[in-house]
Parts: C-alpha cells; structure tokens; sequence
C-alpha cells in the first residue's frame, strides 16, 4: 500500500517545485522592479536637490558680468537680512520674503484651519450620508483645481471684494492686490487638502469610544467635539501639515491677488506684498540663464527649501508628541531609527581603525 501511494504521488513533486520555483521568480523580478521604481523616483529627488543647490549657491561664489565692464556676486549676510529684492548690480536680498512667506501661510491657517476641521466634523459626523457625500464631493473637486483657477478667483471677486472694504474703511489697496487678497486665497486652496485628511481621520475613529460617550449621558455635541476631534487629532494634525505645504509652495494664485512688492517685510493686510515663491516666478522668463538674476532665484528657492524642511520637522514632533500622549508610547522618529542602524556599523568601524593604529 505504501508502495502504490509513492508511485502515485512522487510524479507530482516535480511539477510542485516548478511551481513554487516560478512563484519565487515572480516575487523576486516584482521586488527588484518596485526596487527599481523607487531609486528612480529618489534619484529624481535628489538630482532636484542637488540642481537647486548647485545653482543657488553660485551667486554668492562666483563673480557675475554686470555690465559696463563691472563684476560682482552676492553676498550672504545682505540676502538674509536685507529689504529690498534688488539693490542694484549683485546686491539681491530675500530674508524680508522668507518673513512674508512665514506670516502670510499663518495668517491663512487661522482661517483654514477651523473651517476644514468644522467642515470634516459636518460631513464624518453631522451630515445626513446622501448629504455628506455631496459635500465630500464638492471637497475633492476643490482639491483637484488647478492653482491658476483659484488665482483668477481671486483677481475677479477677492480683490474687488477687498478694494471696497479697505475704501469703507477709508484705506486704499492697489486695485484690491493686497496681503489679505493672498491670505484669502491661500486659504481657499489650503482648505480642500486638510478636510480631506481630517473626514478620514474622523471616519476612522473608534466607534466604541462614542458609544461609550453617548453611554454615559454625553450630547452628540459634546461627543464630536470632546471624543472624536480628540480622538481623530493626530490625522487632523497630518492634514495641517499637507496644507501648510501647500500654502508654503503656492506660487501662481498667489502672485495674481498678492502685488509683488519688491522690498518688505509687510505687515499691513492692505497693502501689497511678496512671497519667495511669488519672486522666484516673477521675471524668471525674462532672466539670462547664468545671470545672477537667474541663479538668485535658485537661492530663494534653497531658503525655501529650509523653511519647509523645518516648519516639517517641527510640525511633525508635535503630531507625534500628541500621537504619544494618546497612546501612552513612546514614537522613535525616522532619524533616530536611520541613526540606531547606522551606529553599530560606526561602531565596527571606529573599532578597525583603533586596531590598526595600535
């Protein structure tokens, strides 16, 4: 008997190894091609980086045709903390556009902000669901229009709305190009991404926590804003974030409502301003490449770069820091882990070198 169930079964061996060989194959070619896509997309990152860097660091290294026989380049100090864009020849200066960029995004927040989280509460919570996905739809259509749209918004309604407003109140704006005009419209396009990211994070809150709050005699008001809004903070964090992003980078919207100022930094809500996005695109189509007006841009853009990584770093602790204090853990950011790899390996390292010196 044990003879006649190894001839039937030993024939079908082959072919299992084959199978599960050919399974194996496809699973190693699939990885080395998600392999593959994910070094070009990071070689692209970098290769941006290292373009952005390269050039921006030229103006402050080398010397620039200026015309009329004279030469100059740019000097560090005067880019950081100078007022005026271009004070003639190599002299340009972007520090007062870092300033405006900074204080335009957080006067945009104070109004994106509430309103994307009220907004994500109404359709995750409040809203009947035919009417909640009417309202999530309307949201993704926001979130899908291209930047040059909510700029024309803005020239045709926004602006206008605020040119009679600052004439009630006996100011003048340029035809309505003003701070707030930009602010409004940061706004507008900061609104759809962090609702987004916040109904998703409400959606995703436990249901048992608001049974349990509803248990205990608690409102649906109560509930929203005490259980779920508390609950669902770390993704709403994450949404913030994602705006702010984008309210940083914005360059077309902005430039067509803000008035690109060419000196700053500027404080007034009515009167015109500049962002370092709005400046890097302003003239960029008329710069000579290798020109010190073209690589000055570069620059702005290494300055903007900065401030993004580090608004992001500091933002990110914080969503942590509340991620932490939710569940009572302990977060090991991204860094820590690369520097708990790398060390061992530093480690063995160090330890050769020692052994070879003595």
């Amino acid at each position: 008997m044990q003879d006649i169930e190894r001839k039937d079964t030993s024939p079908f061996l082959p072919e299992d190894e084959k199978k599960a060989n050919g399974k194996r194959l496809r699973d190693t070619i699939v990885r080395w091609i998600f392999f593959c896509i994910a070094l070009v997309c990071a070689s692209i990152i970098i290769f941006i980086a290292v373009f952005i860097v390269y050039n921006g660091l030229m103006p402050f290294i080398q010397d620039y045709d200026l015309g009329g026989g004279e030469v100059g380049k740019n000097f560090l100090y005067n880019f950081l903390f100078g007022t005026h864009w271009n004070q003639g020849g190599a002299n340009f200066s972007a520090g007062y556009l870092a300033v405006n960029t900074l204080f335009v995004t957080f006067l945009s927040l104070i109004l994106s902000v509430p309103i994307s989280i009220m907004t994500a509460l109404l359709i995750g919570r409040v809203a009947p669901k035919p009417l909640a996905d009417l309202f999530e739809t309307g949201i993704q259509l926001l979130a899908s229009i291209p930047s040059v749209i909510y700029g024309l918004f803005g020239m045709g309604i926004v602006n206008p709305i605020i040119r009679d407003f600052a004439s009630a109140l006996g100011l003048q704006t340029s035809g309505g190009n003003s701070l707030l005009s930009g602010v409004i419209v940061l706004a507008m396009m900061s609104i759809p991404t962090m609702t987004m990211m916040s109904v998703t994070a409400i959606k995703s809150v436990d249901q048992n926590l608001i049974k349990a709050s509803l248990a205990v005699g608690a409102s649906k008001t109560q509930t929203n804003f005490k259980i779920v809004i508390k609950a669902a903070q770390s993704g709403i964090f994450a949404g913030i974030i994602l705006g702010i992003g984008r309210a940083v980078g914005e360059a077309t919207a902005t430039q067509m409502v803000i008035g690109n100022a060419m000196s700053g930094p500027t404080f007034n809500p009515f009167d015109i301003s500049a962002t370092l996005t709005t400046q890097m695109l302003m003239g960029i189509g008329e710069a000579v490449s290798g020109s010190i007006g073209y690589d000055i841009r570069f620059s702005a853009g290494i300055l903007l770069m900065i401030i993004l990584f580090a608004i992001d770093i500091v933002l990110n602790k914080i969503k942590d820091t509340i991620h932490d204090n939710m569940t009572g853990q302990v977060h090991v950011s991204t860094f820590k882990k690369i520097i708990a790899t790398l060390r061992p390996f530093a480690m063995r390292i160090c330890s050769l070198g020692g052994k070879e010196s003595d």
